[in-house]
């Protein structure tokens, strides 16, 4: 049976975040591990028209990483950022730069919560530096990028 499973993206009034949430039809193990993985998050991360390549990925508390997106037009998208907590099947705490604006860095908290039937909760929560700030990434066609992610995440996970 295939479900399709809906993304909620959420603009917080009172702080300059974003909130997302997202289940899966996969237990926390499987969902925290594609997020940790290199190997498996180029499977999922990004919009279905872009090419991930990773340049570094230490997804561990202290580490880092830096990555780029290659459009079909070969337009590349670079991002960077460094994992502060990494809790397995729990928690990701990490920041989050885009190289054109790197002035402009995001602190993004991940959680994975056990659900019934061996299910996951995905709560993503990322604070930016201004309301100006959050604003130009939700007008940035973040939202497909993110439902496009998690829909081909549902793929690697089944």
């Amino acid at each position: 049976m295939t479900t399709t499973l809906q993304t909620t993206i959420e603009a917080d009034p009172t702080v300059p975040a974003i909130r997302i949430t997202r289940e899966f039809d996969a237990p926390v193990a499987a969902v925290f591990r594609a997020h940790v993985d290199p190997r498996l998050v180029v499977q999922w991360l990004g919009p279905r028209r872009l090419t991930m390549t990773v340049q570094r990925w230490d997804a561990q508390t202290g580490g880092g990483y830096a990555y780029t997106h290659v459009g079909e037009d070969g337009t590349e998208h670079h991002f960077f950022g460094s994992f502060h907590e990494v809790r397995p099947d729990a928690r990701i705490v990490q920041t989050f730069a885009y190289v054109p604006v790197a002035d402009q860095v995001a602190l993004e908290t991940v959680t994975f919560t056990e659900l019934a039937g061996g299910r996951c909760r995905l709560e993503g929560f990322s604070v930016c530096g201004s309301f100006e700030a959050r604003d130009a990434v939700l007008g940035s066609g973040m939202e497909e990028g993110v439902v496009q992610s998690y829909e081909r995440l549902d793929e690697v996970l089944s």
